[in-house]
């Protein structure tokens, strides 16, 4: 006997990125405000006069990439059924991207799933972390193996929030506008070749492009399950480089310039890219002092690591390359060795 269970139904997960000074946030339900005690002394003032709603509650969790862990979310999951939060109510992520990313997995589990809404504060929140509906939190095994897709209700993002971000965090947020503009714009590549993105006018432009050109993949790809997984450009290398430094010498941006890096490198010996397009790559990436050395301790561990990596299949490690700016390669067959003589580059010297 077989009993068909009837699901299928379009569900609309669509959603406005509003981009400029905060507007009025009117929420008809109980609200709970997720950020880190950082953020909160800079900027949950300026959010509470934006913000109305039946009941106002804030939940004050760690700062940094080492608190991103279910124990955290678990925090914030009993402060509400403490409050005792319903279905109907909102969760709002005031921080970068680990609180959206924390905030919305909290809001996927949270009685089976509640609306959440994104208010990011750092640029690689704001370019990429907060749009898309990758929620999640890390494990001993690597970053973000934990989670879910769950769609925000709307995001908002303010360019004031960035005039409080320290230097690395800022070149952090460009290191993701770079990735964008080379895996899928050539022109704003060769834009951003010319910008200055401490220009007030300019970084808001790059924080324009860069969400339609995330928008534009995200549209076609919800899920990941093929376009999706290129915006992982120097991700795979650089989720390992977390990993193995425990999250603390790099910020995130930092470890993908990085992996952005070594996987230029593999592009490169595939007949993806040509050297003088690493080279603009690499400048662009000096222009705002991000790092692109790396020195890898074990090889074999290293590459060992890939398996865990959420796009790989198997026994077959997907790896996204650029063909050349503005375009982008996943490859799930490329040959152990030519990887590891990239990776061998990396290792007991420091490259510059």
């Amino acid at each position: 006997m077989k009993i068909d269970i009837a699901l299928k139904k379009e569900i609309d997960n669509s959603y406005e990125v509003h981009i400029g000074t905060l507007e009025d946030i009117h929420i008809d339900a109980k609200v709970a405000i997720i950020t880190n005690p950082k953020v909160s002394g800079l900027h949950l003032h300026y959010l509470l006069s934006k913000l109305s709603a039946k009941e106002i509650y804030i939940i004050t969790v760690e700062d940094g990439e080492s608190f991103k862990t279910l124990a955290t979310v678990e925090k914030i999951l009993n402060n509400l059924f403490e409050h005792k939060f319903n279905r109907s109510s909102v969760l709002l992520a005031l921080g970068g991207g680990v609180i959206g990313d924390m905030t919305g997995f909290a809001a996927s589990v949270y009685q089976r799933g509640v609306d959440f809404i994104q208010v990011p504060t750092t640029l690689l929140s704001q370019v990429d972390a907060s749009v898309g509906g990758k929620t999640g939190v890390n494990n001993n095994y690597g970053k973000n193996l934990i989670g879910a897709f769950h769609q925000p209700r709307a995001v908002y993002i303010d360019p004031h929030f960035l005039s409080t971000l320290d230097k690395r965090e800022y070149s952090a947020g460009i290191a993701e506008i770079i990735k964008m503009a080379v895996c899928f714009d050539k022109d704003f590549f060769e834009w951003l070749e010319k910008a200055d993105l401490h220009d007030e006018a300019q970084i808001i432009t790059a924080i324009s492009r860069s969400v339609k050109t995330k928008a534009m993949v995200v549209s076609q790809d919800e899920k990941e399950r093929g376009l999706r997984a290129a915006l992982n450009y120097g991700h795979t290398f650089g989720h390992v480089i977390e990993n193995e430094t425990a999250y603390k010498k790099y910020v995130h941006g930092e470890s993908v310039a990085i992996g952005m890096m070594m996987a230029n490198e593999l592009a490169s010996r595939l007949g993806l890219m040509k050297s003088d397009e690493e080279q603009r790559i690499k400048k662009l990436l000096l222009k705002y002092k991000l790092p692109v050395a790396y020195d890898i301790q074990d090889t074999e561990a290293f590459y060992e690591a890939f398996f865990l990596d959420k796009k790989s299949l198997d026994s077959k490690i997907t790896f996204i390359v650029p063909h050349n700016i503005g375009g982008v390669e996943l490859k799930n067959d490329i040959d152990k060795d030519i990887v590891m003589d990239v990776l061998n580059t990396y290792a007991g010297t420091v490259r510059v």
